[in-house]
């Protein structure tokens, strides 16, 4: 093999993709005083995303200016009446977020990490085997746990709720990233351009732009 023929050989190889990324969403810190800490924390100008109060337990949600990761301070016994949700997560270190739950899941179990099946939640019946039916976004769950027993919850999210993202900037974490979301646009423009009579749309990376950072926000999709 001529030597001199390594370098052009190696610039059109195509790079293998990293696994799926995953992203700190949540920490959890268990409070004495829900109120106290509401007050404190709303004083320190940070967002208040959720207050949610149940039989037995409350939470609440902030997010600092800017932070794209969250903190639910949570108050109440850890035992049952909890809604099964809020028990797993008062239960957990935090969350970790990532763009499809399967691919994460089996990434993890490949290093040997001890993660549970896919699961989601169906009311009174609690966790159910399985990602959400429809796959909507934040919906589909798996969890594990270190060696210290500490608990992580996993959860696919793909389109952010409306307020999650208080940027008008739309950014992209890796490249990995960026072609889930690219998939994604692919899959639902087909859908258009088939409601449209199946014309080819010319103006598609406008299409791209426009659904992707909508999906980022949490906003409307382009239809």
């Amino acid at each position: 093999m001529n030597v001199a023929q390594l370098p052009s050989e190696t610039a059109i190889a195509t790079p293998t993709a990293r696994g799926v990324d995953i992203r700190l969403e949540v920490a959890v810190i268990s409070v004495a005083d829900i109120d106290r800490a509401k007050h404190f924390y709303s004083g320190l100008g940070w967002r208040l995303d959720a207050d949610l109060t149940g039989d037995g337990f409350r939470v609440i949600q902030f997010t600092p200016p800017g932070s794209p990761c969250s903190v639910v301070f949570g108050s109440g016994t850890r035992t049952e009446p909890y809604a099964q949700l809020e028990l797993d997560v008062l239960r957990s270190c935090g969350e970790l977020v990532v763009s499809d739950i399967e691919v994460a899941r089996a990434e993890l179990a490949d290093r040997g990490v001890d993660v549970s099946e896919v699961f989601h939640y169906a009311g009174s019946e609690g966790r159910v085997i399985g990602p959400d039916p429809e796959r909507r976004s934040y919906l589909s769950w798996a969890s594990f746990s270190d060696p210290a027993g500490n608990i992580w919850m996993l959860q696919e999210v793909t389109a952010r709720a409306p307020g999650r993202v208080d940027t008008g900037e739309t950014t992209f974490a890796s490249s990995t990233e960026l072609a889930a979301a690219l998939r994604r646009a692919s899959v639902t423009h087909g859908e258009h351009e088939k409601r449209t009579g199946g014309q080819r749309d010319e103006n598609w990376p406008d299409w791209y732009a426009q659904y992707m950072a909508a999906e980022k926000a949490g906003k409307a999709l382009p239809i």
